[in-house]
């Protein structure tokens, strides 16, 4: 324990910690102090910290974010920036799309890093919970597509045609939506459609085709028989979230959707 003998006006400094101490007065037995400290730090007199614990539990010191793992997020970013750029020197405008998406999900997680963690929590308490069913036979799409929706605050679920699909389906919770792609081996988008259509226990079930196909080429219907949306690929994510939250009467959760 440090002891001092200090007059009025005199300060005591904790460097460390950023707090200032100042004599005020001194009359008799009684000293006023008076004690300048940062928001987040709890000063309370001695006889109070037993009965107000709970009060410093509820009110935790922010952490500085994860320098390492923003720094790693902000590379990825950069390195698909960089194959983005050689992607469209080398005409691949598909390929590209698909690089820009994975490159604005990183900005969003360095983003996020950068948010108080009680600030995250509270925020992913608050994101609405719409279910989605992704059916994509490539991998690398399915990954990155399904990335950017969860970025968007919704919850995904995967199948690699239309036969893990159904399987799903038959035994999991119903989704909000099944984002389906057309042309998949062994199963494919219409073959997948038909099969939806005439499940009674899916009657209702919104499906958005997401192809490189048009309806007229794979010969699907428009509406609540066949197809109820149809997103062309190259595929627009940002205008994908956006119609489906608000189709599904669902709030904005991301950047992505704005």
């Amino acid at each position: 324990m440090l002891v001092l003998s200090r007059r009025p006006g005199d300060k005591i400094v904790f460097p460390d910690l950023d707090i200032l101490v100042e004599i005020l007065q001194s009359t008799g037995k009684n000293v006023r102090v008076g004690i300048d400290a940062p928001s987040d730090v709890a000063v309370l007199r001695h006889e109070l910290t037993r009965t107000d614990e709970h009060r410093r539990e509820a009110s935790p010191r922010r952490k500085s974010p994860d320098n390492h793992r923003l720094r790693n997020k902000l590379n990825t970013a950069r390195l698909a920036l960089c194959l983005l750029e050689k992607q469209m020197e080398a005409g691949l405008p598909d390929a590209a799309k698909l690089t820009l998406a994975r490159a604005l999900e990183e900005f969003a997680a360095a983003a996020n890093e950068l948010q108080p963690a009680e600030d995250r929590h509270e925020q992913a308490a608050k994101l609405p919970r719409l279910r989605a069913l992704l059916v994509e036979d490539d991998a690398n799409e399915s990954e990155l597509l399904a990335g950017i929706l969860r970025m968007s605050g919704i919850v995904v679920d995967t199948a690699g045609d239309g036969w893990q699909a159904l399987d799903y389906l038959a035994h999991h919770e119903r989704p909000d939506v099944v984002l389906l792609d057309m042309r998949m081996p062994r199963f494919d988008g219409p073959s997948t459609i038909s099969a939806i259509r005439q499940n009674p226990e899916l009657q209702g079930l919104k499906v958005y085709a997401v192809s490189g196909s048009t309806p007229d080429e794979v010969g699907l219907p428009m509406g609540p028989g066949g197809v109820d949306r149809w997103f062309s690929k190259p595929l627009d994510p940002g205008r994908l979230v956006r119609e489906m939250k608000h189709e599904l009467d669902m709030p904005h959760a991301s950047a992505l959707a704005t």
